[in-house]
């Protein structure tokens, strides 16, 4: 029989309420600022948000150098204190740094003793995250645990054969059960990700709270076209298929006079620099690397379209970001892609890997009238507000304090986008 977690199932979370005292968080990450990805964007933002909300957060991390200590930082405009556990770089990936699986619980003991926080909010059940879990369970702590990993996708960057990969993934969602039975509410980003998660660890009763966005902090342009450019934002690594869209955009029609902007940086820069040099794409294709915030805001603003061409995407910070920027999506129909983007609403899906499919997609974009093009554009807009960042805080807020919920409908919520 499914082991359910210690789930709460009822109730609304749209504003806090009962006891409204600050509390004394501490969110555990294996990623965190300044990494560039989904997981450590959601931490960064929900550390800022809490503190927003006037509670004291501290932040568990790997130290992003070899100097690791203790530190009031900024983050999305807010103070928060964070701890940099000592790290290594992790080689076979082009930045990642891990802490030090056999000092995490003597570390993890050490901050909670010293912090004394109410509640501990696990990013990961593989290193910092279990640390903390398991040192918070012997103390009585509340545990709140969030699933952004995928053992299939983190076996990508060891050094493993593949022969011997399917055991260890075997043994990594047995590792990721025995952490998040600790935990009071398991959730992740979707509900078709809290189904895999369900799936593959035999738990039940996990939560699907959307990562969240700002919508305002992105600006929408209805100006009339002035090019076809293609945007592809995130890591440049495997799983994202980026090869796939790269084929694709080669067997575009020449008259749509298309650009191609790949934006980030990962292990497989190079290789996908070689395969558009050797597709004679000249300068069509762009590849520019990390950008600031500003600079990412404003590729999307001047974007016709985003390809997402992932196919382990447990929610996609990146198209929620492309979406409140009033962009059509076109999607891999994988993993939890399809949550967010309605085929021939605001945007399409296609099957993953399907080069020739994908290029039909992009083309129905690139040809849309202009009508269709502004429906797909405030569909985008409408689909975007149900991931106010605000709902998912007020959740996790009544989660930290012990509160029942119920997961915020985010597949479709009757929200009117006005014509400004």
């Amino acid at each position: 029989m499914p082991e359910s977690v210690h789930s709460t199932s009822a109730g609304s979370t749209d504003q806090p309420h009962g006891d409204s005292r600050p509390l004394r968080i501490i969110i555990g990450a294996d990623t965190f600022a300044p990494d560039v990805n989904g997981a450590a964007r959601f931490s960064e933002r929900l550390a800022a948000g809490m503190v927003a909300r006037g509670h004291e957060v501290h932040v568990v991390a790997p130290a992003a150098s070899r100097k690791h200590g203790t530190w009031t930082e900024t983050h999305e405009g807010q103070q928060m204190v964070v701890h940099r556990v000592k790290s290594w770089r992790w080689y076979p990936h082009d930045w990642l740094r891990f802490a030090l699986p056999w000092r995490l619980n003597k570390d993890a003991a050490r901050i909670i003793d010293a912090v004394k926080p109410d509640v501990i909010h696990s990013q990961s059940y593989a290193l910092v995250g279990r640390g903390l879990s398991n040192q918070g369970t012997k103390r009585g702590i509340r545990i709140i645990a969030t699933n952004h990993l995928m053992p299939e996708n983190a076996l990508e960057f060891t050094l493993l054969p593949h022969r011997f990969r399917e055991s260890l993934v075997r043994w990594a969602w047995k590792l990721a059960r025995g952490n998040l039975l600790l935990a009071e509410a398991v959730t992740t980003p979707t509900r078709r990700a809290a189904d895999f998660l369900e799936k593959y660890t035999g738990l039940t009763g996990v939560h699907a709270i959307s990562c969240g966005i700002d919508a305002q902090m992105y600006t929408p342009s209805f100006e009339p076209r002035t090019e076809n450019r293609i945007v592809f934002v995130g890591r440049v690594t495997g799983e994202k298929q980026i090869d796939v869209l790269i084929k694709a955009f080669a067997t575009l029609d020449p008259a749509l006079d298309a650009k191609l902007e790949i934006v980030g940086g990962g292990d497989q820069k190079r290789n996908l620099e070689a395969l558009a040099a050797s597709l004679e794409l000249g300068g069509r294709v762009i590849f520019t690397g990390y950008v600031s915030d500003e600079e990412l805001r404003e590729t999307y603003t001047r974007s016709t379209v985003l390809a997402m061409p992932s196919i382990a995407e447990l929610q996609s910070i990146v198209t929620m970001e492309a979406m409140a920027s009033a962009l059509p999506v076109v999607a891999a129909n994988a993993m939890a892609l399809p949550h967010l983007v309605h085929n021939d609403v605001n945007g399409y899906l296609f099957e993953p890997g399907n080069v020739s499919e994908l290029a039909e997609r992009l083309t129905d974009v690139l040809t849309a009238s202009p009508e269709k093009m502004m429906s797909m554009k405030r569909e985008s807009l409408r689909m975007i507000k149900a991931h106010d960042i605000q709902r998912t805080l007020s959740t996790f807020e009544s989660m930290y304090r012990g509160q029942s919920v119920t997961d915020p409908v985010t597949e479709a919520i009757p929200i009117q986008v006005s014509d400004d």
